[in-house]
């Protein structure tokens, strides 16, 4: 008892004021408001296999110890990262002799579910499947890419959201209020700046509690209070806290979202989230590469420079390396996201190409086929006429002259249809001007 009392003391103040009571618990309102399925699900301890994904802090372990504190199932934990299968292994033991001679059911919760490889997720599956134990798991990650598929299917899936800062500052008011050692030290702290420190925990409760806490234990200005300000809040952030992660939702998210304000010409949304990947740590070449394809996908021919200058960024991102490299990366991405917009060239490949896999495309006509010396065999063709010779456009006004070179299959086929903005209009009205005006 003296140790957990200990433990408890010793532990951060974010775990210190882990809700134990499904009504003690803040946000996520969406899923866990009284009448909800999970609320109902949990009141009434009739606990099915569980996935929780969401970012850190936005309650998910606490969920799971919730269950713990109200379920009558045993109620057993592991941590993916800590784990293997002979750990398994020995709670599928007790959760057997738990079922087969007390009649009572093991409820499994492990965190970082994602963590765990194919094989492990596999010896899971038929303890799951039998019901020997109830899983429950916790990942940041999108369980429907990470989680077996099999277990997905035999599991109720709950996202949990970041946070509201209404919900953090609940949360704070509640560790001022609450928790032994903060009151204790009479901390005073204005509204502002729990606001400010709502603010930038960007959803993670844990970061705001933690950083609250080392606020308090880093202050020298005890007498008889301790006197929080936004400076100290300040000295106590290293770095803002953004939701950004290399390989899984928010770096999807986030390219995805610049690309699309990019798309959308949109250059103060773009910067923000160019901004985003680069605080983050976004390897600054990904970025570029990305750059350069939406100079070709989406400005495309309007504008035939920002292929030229989105090339040139990627080469001196190479070279130059950060931090110096986020400024070429910006005027590059602002220039994509400035240009006119054109998809002509994109939409017509993936128009070729689809009627390559769809139809019969025919054959080459004759005349625009290979006719040097190697295939010298095809002039002698008896079916060869007059007709059918190539003509050479720079014989002709305008250097072009009416000629066929789809297949016959293909005759009248449109593959490039292109808008009228910037370079394209000069486009169209060239080829405009070469066709009414050609020589037969």
């Amino acid at each position: 008892m003296m140790k957990d009392e200990n433990q408890k003391s010793n532990a951060p103040l974010a775990e210190r004021m882990k809700p134990k009571k499904i009504d003690d618990f803040v946000g996520q309102e969406e899923i866990l408001s009284e009448g909800k399925l999970l609320y109902r699900i949990i009141k009434a301890d009739r606990i099915n296999s569980l996935i929780f994904h969401g970012p850190p802090g936005t309650g998910k372990t606490s969920l799971a110890r919730i269950i713990a504190n109200s379920t009558k199932s045993e109620f057993e934990t592991l941590n993916a990262v800590t784990s293997g299968v002979k750990d398994l292994r020995e709670v599928f033991k007790v959760a057997e002799n738990n079922l087969g001679i007390h009649n009572r059911k093991t409820i499994l919760f492990i965190d970082e579910i994602h963590r765990f490889n194919k094989s492990q997720q596999d010896a899971l599956l038929p303890y799951v499947e039998k019901g020997t134990v109830t899983l429950i798991g916790a990942t940041t990650e999108n369980p429907y890419y990470e989680v077996n598929n099999a277990l997905i299917s035999r599991s109720m899936i709950f996202k949990l959201e970041p946070l509201t800062e209404e919900n953090i500052i609940e949360i704070i008011n509640k560790a001022l209020k609450n928790d032994p050692y903060i009151e204790s030290t009479n901390v005073k702290i204005d509204a502002q700046v729990i606001e400010y420190l709502a603010s930038i925990a960007n959803g993670d409760a844990r970061r705001a509690l933690n950083t609250l806490e080392l606020a308090v234990l880093s202050n020298d200005s005890y007498k008889g209070s301790i006197s929080i300000k936004r400076e100290d809040i300040d000295n106590c952030v290293q770095r803002r806290n953004i939701r950004y992660d290399k390989t899984g939702n928010e770096h999807y998210d986030t390219i995805s979202a610049f690309i699309k304000s990019m798309r959308g010409s949109d250059p103060d949304a773009t910067l923000h989230y160019l901004a985003r990947m680069i605080y983050a740590g976004e390897d600054p070449k990904f970025i570029a590469r990305r750059i350069l394809i939406q100079a070709s996908e989406d400005v495309g021919n309007a504008d035939p420079m920002a292929l030229t200058v989105a090339n040139s960024a990627f080469e001196a991102v190479t070279k130059v390396g950060m931090p110096e490299a986020r400024i070429i990366l910006a005027q590059a991405a602002v220039y994509v996201a400035t240009a006119p917009k054109s998809n002509a060239s994109y939409m017509g490949i993936n128009d070729a190409l689809r009627d390559l896999e769809s139809m019969n495309i025919g054959e080459i006509p004759y005349h625009i086929k290979d006719m040097t010396s190697s295939s010298i065999e095809r002039k002698k063709n008896t079916q060869f006429s007059k007709k059918q010779e190539y003509k050479y456009p720079h014989g002709y006004k305008n250097n072009y002259v009416k000629q066929q070179y789809l297949p016959d299959n293909l005759l009248g086929k449109k593959y490039y249809n292109s808008s009228n903005n910037g370079y394209e209009n000069k486009i169209n009205n060239y080829l405009n001007k070469i066709r009414d005006n050609s020589d037969e």
